[in-house]
């Protein structure tokens, strides 16, 4: 455990803790990510962009619980804070799908790469994107809603 802190604290002082902890997550939703693509390609037989859908919808719900939990730690009041803010992260989501979907057609039709290849090197893209659209986007610091609040009160 000291190990741990030690790294941990070593991360923060460079300001580094949030990048790595969103790769750490954003690693686990691409494994959610490609192996429910593969799944559902391999094993049920069906046409890569269903699959490609099927495992955007997987990683999604997975990369909205971590990332707001764990990786942003955003805090919310109320259960319409809750919806805005996933709101707010389907919609950078489907952004990304758009361009997940356009370079999965390139690798897989164009280029005629394997699926399995389109599918990691367009996963690269898609997290880059991601963490954008949550870092400038989505959540909100802990601090910066305590800061909002101690602004916003009378002196």
């Amino acid at each position: 455990m000291k190990i741990y802190q030690g790294f941990k604290q070593y991360l923060v002082e460079k300001k580094l803790w949030e990048v790595f902890i969103y790769l750490f997550f954003g690693g686990l939703a691409t494994v959610v990510n490609i192996v429910t693509f593969l799944l559902a390609y391999q094993a049920f037989h069906l046409s890569w962009p269903i699959s490609n859908t099927i495992s955007w919808i997987c990683s999604v719900l997975f990369a909205f619980v971590t990332n707001k939990l764990w990786v942003f730690q955003s805090k919310t009041e109320g259960i319409g804070a809750l919806v805005w803010e996933f709101s707010k992260f389907l919609v950078a989501r489907i952004i990304s799908y758009g361009m997940d979907m356009a370079c999965m057609y390139l690798f897989i039709d164009m280029f005629h790469t394997g699926n399995l290849i389109a599918k990691i090197i367009t996963q690269v893209v898609v997290v880059i994107a991601n963490y954008f659209f949550s870092k400038v986007f989505i959540f909100k610091k802990i601090e910066g809603i305590e800061e909002e609040k101690s602004d916003s009160s009378p002196r």
